[in-house]
């Protein structure tokens, strides 16, 4: 019995100190990437990381110096990241890192799922004015070239001032307004979670399904949120969705969100309170026929007057990555049945 009870105690330390193995892949999901940060104490993340620094270039308004200080990013040798802000008032620094790799993408009429373990920074009410934790993705075409939002922004997590509540967003289109309401975007949120998140790790997720064409947010396995492809035009979500992604973990202080939900940070916010990730992981899933391929039934691929990398349907030009085209009926990629049931 004493042996038991002390194994089951170590155990719990573990689970609180964050060291949960990363999850292999379940329900036909394949493990494809991760991270479970298991460097020594106080060293930096690995090379599969890039550190993205700098004050004000962000565009959301927020305080923050971003820095590669072993400070505000560091592994704390228990199986863990944390993104440290440090500061007072108007003057605060933290950490932002972001995955050197921008090809994650679901495999086409598959899925995509980023999840990640984290607990988030454990202060509230005026203690945590203004923090801002985040876990996010951006479209790899930002990276050469394309703007902000027209790349496709998927916010996997982000909380604001402590409050024990979760958000999620789509942004794409164009900004301000388009098709995603910019730069609000299309977004989804979960409160009341117990344990709260500043208390406990929490598991954040999306899922990318390029053969439903709709984006799926989860917190602890529990889907809370979706945007489908119907939302906005086709042009719109293949240029936010048909691509890569790089990943992003940051901890900013200050700016147009935490503003929305009363401001910050203040004399009174608390310097020092850790954003915790366990770990970082990417899973795919193959669609239900295979890769796709731009398979249209038979059809073939017809480019018509449609530009490179797109192909015409009905007069409608489309992405075979994400549609197909059954006669002249434009299906979600993989529904071979679309355009035969009228």
């Amino acid at each position: 019995m004493t042996r038991t009870l002390l194994a089951a105690t170590i155990f719990a330390t573990f689970a609180a100190l964050g060291q949960a193995a990363v999850p292999a892949g379940a329900n036909g999901f394949s493990l494809v990437w991760s991270d479970d940060f298991t460097g020594g104490s106080n060293t930096a993340p690995s090379s599969a990381w890039q550190y993205d620094t700098g004050t004000g270039v962000f565009g959301t308004g927020e305080i923050e110096t971003m820095t590669n200080n072993i400070k505000n990013v560091y592994q704390d040798g228990n199986g863990n990241l944390r993104l440290v802000a440090l500061g007072s008032g108007q003057s605060w620094t933290s950490g932002r890192i972001e995955t050197v790799r921008s090809d994650f993408a679901a495999p086409a009429g598959g899925i995509m799922a980023v999840e990640g373990r984290m607990q988030l920074p454990a202060v509230t009410g005026a203690a945590a004015a203004g923090y801002w934790p985040a876990f996010w993705m951006l479209g790899s075409t930002l990276r050469t070239g394309t703007s902000w939002p027209a790349c496709g922004e998927i916010d996997i997590m982000e909380n604001i001032n402590g409050i024990n509540e979760v958000f999620g967003t789509l942004h794409c289109g164009t900004s301000p307004g388009g098709d995603c309401n910019e730069s609000t975007g299309l977004g989804g949120n979960k409160q009341n979670i117990s344990p709260s998140l500043q208390s406990a790790f929490h598991t954040y997720r999306i899922e990318l399904d390029a053969g439903a064409n709709i984006i799926r947010w989860y917190i602890d396995g529990t889907q809370y949120w979706s945007v489908a492809s119907s939302a906005v035009s086709a042009s719109t979500w293949n240029a936010a969705t048909n691509h890569g992604f790089f990943i992003i973990l940051d901890l900013a202080m200050g700016g147009g969100f935490p503003a929305a939900f009363g401001g910050g940070p203040t004399s009174s916010t608390q310097s020092g309170s850790p954003f915790i990730i366990d770990y970082v992981a990417v899973y795919t899933k193959a669609g239900s026929g295979g890769s796709t391929g731009g398979s249209t039934g038979g059809s073939g691929c017809t480019q018509g007057s449609c530009g490179s990398g797109l192909c015409s349907c009905g007069g409608a030009c489309y992405s075979a990555s994400q549609y197909t085209c059954i006669g002249t009926t434009l299906c979600p990629a993989g529904d071979q049945l679309c355009g035969k049931l009228a």
